[in-house]
């Protein structure tokens, strides 16, 4: 998909910001534009994105716009708007995608009644967390637009969050007015990317702390990734027909991660879909381009994948 094309168009690899994944999102756009440079891109630039982003696009002319933000509000259509408006061409999924994906809630809403199996969620003021549990213990705890498990709290009878959780215990409650609660789907914690409309491969993620949260996923050597999963066939199939369908329902481009948790106990009806992620990260320890290698595809013609794709 990649041969033939103009490696003197302009490349503004957009990363960095303000959003808690800011030094993920410069990792993935440094490693990004080394990747194009290396096969020969003649104009890359990279832009570390202030609130002067539009003038600032403006004045560099792109010829097309690789978008390595994660979080708000690269993520969550906002960036994806101004770039429409200014007529710019950019990778990854467009406003209406962006913002439904990030916003876990509207998430399930689309996904759920098309056959997506997802946790049942509720959600809560924070402040009644510190009067009752608002489902059974154990539960998690998420804000309801944000990636990368940043704030993710899960609380059960032996944390130390207290019961009812305590107002001064620092946790999510005391960062978001309100939060997402879901039960804890017990069992293992797995993901499947989706590229070019292909599901690549299933890995399983072995975290060496309590759960594959912000620090599991972007600190070496805290997380084992197996790739591919040792699962059943028919488990595995089913992860990757799920995350295949996630991303078409919700009208994803380019690539796109699902995230999931598997009950083996309950077989096949022990399998949730947690969230897909619109624009998963391209980090040295990420998942899709490990994912992509697993399908002989090298990280330099995943990057140029993405950019034809954004240029057709």
């Amino acid at each position: 998909m990649s041969a033939g094309l103009n490696k003197d168009l302009h490349v503004v690899v957009l990363m960095g910001g303000w959003s808690n994944e800011r030094e993920v999102s410069l990792s993935s756009g440094q490693g990004v534009a080394a990747a194009l440079r290396q096969r020969g891109w003649t104009r890359v630039t990279e832009l570390d994105m202030g609130h002067d982003v539009a003038a600032r696009l403006a004045e560099l002319k792109p010829d097309v716009v690789f978008n390595a933000l994660h979080g708000t509000p690269g993520e969550d259509g906002s960036v994806q708007g101004m770039m429409d408006l200014m007529g710019l061409k950019y990778t990854h999924s467009g406003l209406t995608t962006s913002a439904i994906a990030i916003d876990k809630e509207l998430t399930k809403l689309l996904l759920v009644p098309n056959g997506i199996r997802m946790p049942v969620g509720t959600m809560v003021d924070s402040d009644s967390l510190y009067e009752r549990d608002p489902i059974a213990r154990p539960y998690v705890l998420k804000p309801v637009n944000e990636g990368s498990s940043v704030g993710v709290a899960i609380v059960h009878d032996g944390c130390n969050y207290g019961n009812p959780i305590g107002r001064e215990v620092e946790g999510p409650w005391r960062h978001f007015e309100r939060l997402l609660a879901e039960p804890f789907i017990k069992g293992r914690e797995l993901t499947v990317a989706v590229l070019g409309g292909e599901a690549l491969a299933v890995t399983e993620l072995k975290p060496h702390g309590e759960f594959y949260d912000y620090a599991a996923k972007y600190t070496d050597g805290e997380t084992d990734h197996i790739c591919p999963a040792d699962v059943p066939q028919d488990i595995a199939r089913a992860m990757m027909e799920m995350a295949l369908d996630a991303h078409r329902l919700l009208g994803c481009k380019g690539a796109s991660r699902s995230d999931f948790r598997w009950d083996e106990e309950q077989g096949g009806a022990g399998l949730y879909l947690l969230e897909v992620n619109t624009q998963p990260g391209m980090t040295p320890l990420s998942l899709v381009p490990e994912q992509a290698r697993l399908k002989g595809v090298d990280y330099g013609e995943l990057v140029e994948r993405l950019i034809a794709e954004a240029l057709a």
